[in-house]
């Protein structure tokens, strides 16, 4: 997932080599030749392949668009483990990463991130009408509600920290059995980013489920902001700083929400002005 830890340890990679192996910068080289490794994880709805063969998602759909702009009209994908990304990227595979990945320090220490493409703020999938009125984790502590969360996400510590009774989480293995367990009854509601809950809904248009409008929770004093960026080598500021000014673009346009809305973003999802890639990679 986005979110996951993306420092492994060494990968072992192919001996092909990336468009940045010319004598000019990965940029220049990029343009030269019409095209781009990329890197993805095979995850959607941010980079993977769909059941028709084609490479999609999000992170493509928004950087195909933004290399179009820049001259470069075609992208090779290149699929690794999630954790091997930033590596494999170090190691030129691949010239840069279209895989939704959130900027944190950690990350921000070994590679280059665009400007924030994408927030990814949680939310609650309810039966529909939202009987139970849950907007936050302090409503699912007060009324007693039972909560379902996915195992490994950061949402039950979300829960924990807010003070949800160990009894009131429910923990299920996929997302499908999240929504599952809000359709029978068995949770009244689950917590994930709106993000994944809008496209399980969207995969499932028979549920009687709805998404709560998204929100940043306060834990320990401080809000917690998740954001997905494109992912560069350090030393390719040309290429970041290009980048960057056509993807201000497509977001001032509009276009960015055409382009991710059928990935189940929505305006939720676009970055405030306050949230920054140099603000996301020395929080602390």
């Amino acid at each position: 997932m986005a979110g996951a830890v993306a420092l492994g340890g060494p990968v072992l990679l192919s001996a092909c080599a990336s468009t940045s192996t010319g004598s000019g910068s990965t940029l220049e080289n990029a343009r030269s030749a019409g095209t781009i490794k990329v890197g993805i994880a095979n995850e959607a709805p941010y980079g993977y392949t769909d059941e028709a063969g084609k490479v999609t998602g999000e992170s493509v759909e928004v950087g195909r668009a933004v290399l179009t702009a820049l001259g470069i009209n075609a992208i090779e994908p290149t699929t690794v483990e999630f954790g091997s990304l930033i590596p494999a990227l170090n190691a030129r595979q691949f010239d840069m990463v279209t895989a939704g990945m959130f900027i944190n320090p950690e990350r921000c220490a070994n590679a280059a991130f665009s400007a924030p493409d994408y927030t990814a703020p949680t939310a609650f999938l309810v039966p529909a009408g939202n009987p139970q009125g849950v907007a936050t984790f302090e409503d699912v502590k007060g009324k007693g509600l039972r909560l379902a969360v996915l195992s490994g996400a950061v949402e039950q510590g979300y829960a924990q920290k807010s003070g949800v009774p160990e009894g009131q989480i429910q923990v299920y293995d996929t997302q499908n059995t999240l929504l599952q367990a809000v359709a029978s009854g068995r949770a009244d509601a689950a917590a994930l980013t709106n993000i994944s809950l809008n496209d399980v809904v969207k995969k499932n248009p028979g549920a009687a489920v709805e998404v709560t409008p998204g929100f940043f929770p306060t834990i320990d004093g401080k809000e917690t902001i998740s954001a997905g960026a494109f992912v560069f080598r350090k030393g390719d500021e040309e290429f970041v700083n290009a980048f960057n000014t056509e993807l201000a673009k497509l977001h001032d346009s509009g276009r960015w929400l055409e382009l991710a809305s059928p990935f189940g973003f929505t305006q939720d999802n676009v970055p405030g002005p306050d949230v920054t890639t140099e603000r996301l990679c020395t929080a602390s």
